[in-house]
């Protein structure tokens, strides 16, 4: 058990805890959930002694083992095995002690603690983690120095999970795993029986482990709720929403007793009444503080739009140096197409995402492109090609040299780049913001497809909304490689898998796809064509957006209505401030009723679209 109890810590005059209070019972499941910089990380480690409270205290119960992942690797000469089975530093230790002068009494007493402990399973269990987390049997013996940085991340955490332990911290664990390995941490995760503290923006992970969801509030308190993220999303929007009409009851008491005070204060009759009633006010609390957690919207352009379709291959082979990576490539993506790639890293979803955005040329084959295409591409190695000394304002000025200041600063605020984030440097932006600034540029000129590879790595769970809003309110195609099963649930009609040097439609759904992954489907990893909810939700997704390009049209078409015609009302007043004309005056009246009437069209569209978006019938 871990009881948090009046913690307060702070950085410099910044303060993330202040008075807080959490109790975390043994064999919970719990989400840690908040705003980027909240003090998420800040609190693991002070849970795991890294940092010290500046106030109160965190008491850890008698026989309470943590584990958590390591931010770096002290010796990377280590071979892969060899550094996880190690993280078992009492095995390791007898181990050592085997091979010293011992006596009969002594080794028996040692051998019997090895048996407790498992050592004889020591090598299985730590080769079957690595081999979940997508290591190769090759990769064992390898040291670790010879990986890239993401592959030590995922050394890091199999050392974390093989480790004796019964309570787990875990900050971000998916952010360096595919979908594949997401999929096997997750279930590993929901087997365990260890108390687990998982610090994520991804919903999915979020919503199937956690009992529990921990917030960490703006003012520096810990406050928990019941359920999965889901749950606590529900929760918390009805308590602002009480608070909301609970502040609004306040204002309105407050009101109608100020009116009474002020019509009759000095009237004699009145007096006494009057005092009462200020009496009254000032007895009365403060109104229930409303507390709006931020929010965040994308907008992406509207395209053109194209009928035929957008790209078509066949027979395509892709690679590199001449060497195939992907062949027997036969595809064709339409407008209104929403597609996932699916498949292990390595497989060829990155080469494909390039061959799709001309980034990459087939080697043979035939590829044929819509004319007049627009396509758009996103990969976050897109983000260190950023100029760090420029602002986001600068950098997209640069790309767009005929647009005003006003539609520049509108497509940077489109993904959450207001004017003081627009003119930061982007070299002290956040990894987020230059994800939102690298939408924002390369969706400037209205692209017919998006391909988004891995958007959502460093977006919190609100920006991934948003994202996916935007998404699914879109009119282009969309081909998305991403591990957050969420966004592609809620936004893919269909999927592709890229596999066995090829890629080719799956018929099933994600939940058959996990199925096959966790080898519970059939051995080649074809799915059935049964009806799943995942399924059901992609199909409502496509219905979704199908009720939703004519009334964004309606819209856009409105909007063009509205402006001339306020342009219109403009000139008139101006002109009647000069002299009074009898036609321009009936005019105006005119032309005020038609914009009231489309302006009130405007806002019924909107709310059909608000309803569509959150799935209510009959919209």
């Amino acid at each position: 058990m871990i009881e948090i109890k009046d913690l307060s810590f702070h950085f410099g005059l910044r303060t993330l805890f202040e008075n807080a209070n959490l109790l975390l019972p043994d064999g919970l499941k719990v989400g840690v959930v908040g705003l980027n910089g909240c003090g998420k990380s800040t609190l693991f480690k002070l849970i795991t002694g890294d940092l010290f409270p500046d106030g109160g205290k965190i008491e850890i119960s008698r026989g309470t083992q943590i584990a958590s992942v390591a931010q770096e690797i002290k010796d990377p000469s280590k071979k892969l095995l060899e550094f996880v089975l190690q993280a078992h530093s009492e095995i390791t230790r007898l181990e050592r002690e085997l091979t010293k002068d011992l006596s009969g009494e002594k080794l028996a007493e040692i051998y019997d603690r090895l048996d407790f402990l498992g050592a004889h399973s020591a090598k299985a269990r730590a080769s079957a983690i690595l081999s979940g987390l997508g290591f190769e049997n090759s990769d064992f013996e390898r040291p670790l120095k010879e990986f890239s940085g993401g592959w030590q991340v995922r050394a890091n955490l199999a050392a974390t999970l093989y480790a004796p332990s019964n309570c787990l911290l875990l900050d971000e664990p998916t952010n360096h795993l595919d979908l594949e390995t997401a999929t096997w941490l997750e279930n590993y995760l929901a087997k365990t029986d260890k108390t687990v503290l998982l610090i994520s923006h991804d919903r999915h992970i979020l919503n199937r482990l956690c009992d529990k969801i921990v917030h960490v509030e703006a003012d520096g308190q810990l406050r928990m709720y019941n359920g999965n993220y889901d749950s606590y999303e529900r929760t918390r929007e009805a308590e602002q929403e009480g608070a909301r009409l609970a502040a609004a009851k306040h204002e309105r008491v407050v009101a109608h007793l100020q009116s009474f005070v002020d019509r009759f204060r000095y009237k004699a009759t009145k007096a006494k009444q009057a005092q009462s009633r200020i009496k009254m006010i000032e007895k009365m609390c403060e109104p229930p503080a409303v507390v709006k957690d931020p929010e965040v919207h994308f907008q992406f352009p509207s395209p053109a739009p194209l009928t035929q379709a957008l790209i078509t291959i066949e027979d395509g082979v892709a690679g590199y140096d001449d060497k195939p990576v992907l062949e027997n490539l036969t595809l064709r993506i339409e407008p209104d197409d929403r597609i996932a790639l699916l498949g292990a890293n390595g497989n060829g979803k990155s080469t494909l995402a390039k061959i799709l955005s001309h980034r990459l040329l087939l080697m043979s084959g035939r590829m044929t492109i819509a004319k007049k295409i627009k396509i758009a591409y996103f990969s976050q190695h897109q983000t260190e090609e950023l100029d760090v000394e420029k602002t986001p304002y600068e950098q997209l000025s640069a790309l767009m040299p005929n647009a005003s200041e006003t539609q520049i600063r509108a497509q940077l605020g489109a993904f959450g780049l207001n004017k003081s984030k627009s003119d930061t440097l982007i070299g002290k932006l956040s990894g987020g913001e230059k994800s939102r600034l690298l939408l924002a540029l390369i969706t400037k000129d209205a692209p017919n497809l998006l391909i988004l590879d891995e958007p959502t790595n460093h977006l919190d769970i609100l920006s991934r909304q948003a994202l996916l809003e935007a998404l699914n309110a879109y009119e282009g195609a969309v081909v998305l490689i991403t591990h957050d099963l969420h966004v592609i649930e809620m936004a893919c009609d269909t999927l592709w898998l890229v596999k066995g040097g090829t890629c080719q439609i799956y018929r099933g759904d994600l939940e058959d796809y996990k199925a096959s992954l966790l080898k519970h489907n059939d051995k080649d990893g074809n799915a059935s064509d049964k009806e799943t909810a995942a399924g059901v939700r992609r199909r409502n997704a496509a219905q979704r957006r199908a009720e939703l390009a004519p009334l964004k049209k309606e819209i856009r078409d409105l909007d063009k209505k509205l402006e001339k015609l306020n342009h219109r009302k403009h000139e008139l007043e101006n002109a009647l401030l000069v002299r009074y004309d009898a036609d321009n005056s009936i005019e105006l009246a005119l032309l005020g009723d038609q914009i009231a009437d489309l302006e009130e069209r405007w806002l019924t569209l909107n709310e059909q679209c608000e309803d569509i978006m959150a799935g209510k019938e009959g919209a």
